[in-house]
């Protein structure tokens, strides 16, 4: 099954994987990305557009089309590749996603970036342990989560395999980052309040 598109060479790429509902995209998740590009070294940053979070409610999502649509329009940078490669694959957890990511593509290294905000509710999630074990993690520091998300289950866990961003690369798995950033002030919940108003 193809993915993405082949790579004009044989170098070992470092990608930062995004996932989300995307809905919608926005210049937050922008934001996120240029700095992960920047901070991390990456190659290129993949959107991977969720046909649905099994821990969101279904209604009030927009079609996958339409965040697809949505998201490429936002993306504007060629480092950024939009795809809904959950629904090419038939999965959607994350853990199911990344594992089959990894065998497909064994000659990229995958970061799984997200905010402090999933940090502090990864617990919630399915095989979430597997996750630092399968791929380097990034989280980016999001206001008011830093506190709850540092101390919570997933960061006492995996204390011992946190280390400093330009030591990530490093080393085996389990390897993680917590990245402060400035804030950006979009949010998918506050658009979706905007267009409804």
């Amino acid at each position: 099954m193809k993915l993405l598109p082949p790579f004009g060479d044989r170098r070992r790429l470092r990608i930062g994987l995004l996932g989300g509902s995307f809905n919608p995209a926005h210049e937050g998740h922008l934001h996120i990305s240029r700095a992960a590009l920047k901070r991390l070294g990456l190659d290129q940053v993949w959107w991977l557009v969720s046909p649905q979070n099994p821990l969101k409610p279904a209604e009030g999502m927009s079609s996958l089309a339409k965040r697809l649509e949505t998201a490429r329009t936002v993306a504007h940078d060629r480092r950024i590749i939009v795809t809904d490669v959950e629904r090419r694959l038939g999965v959607t957890r994350t853990y199911a996603a990344l594992r089959r990511l990894v065998a497909r593509y064994p000659r990229l290294e995958f970061v799984w970036l997200m905010g402090a905000d999933n940090l502090a509710q990864m617990p919630r999630w399915g095989r979430w342990p597997a996750i630092f074990r399968t791929v380097r993690v990034a989280v980016f520091d999001r206001s008011p989560y830093s506190y709850c998300a540092q101390a919570g289950a997933a960061a006492q866990r995996f204390a011992g395999a946190r280390r400093d961003a330009h030591k990530l690369w490093t080393g085996l798995l389990p390897a993680w980052t917590y990245l402060a950033i400035r804030r950006h002030a979009a949010t998918a919940t506050a658009i979706r309040q905007r267009t409804k108003s």
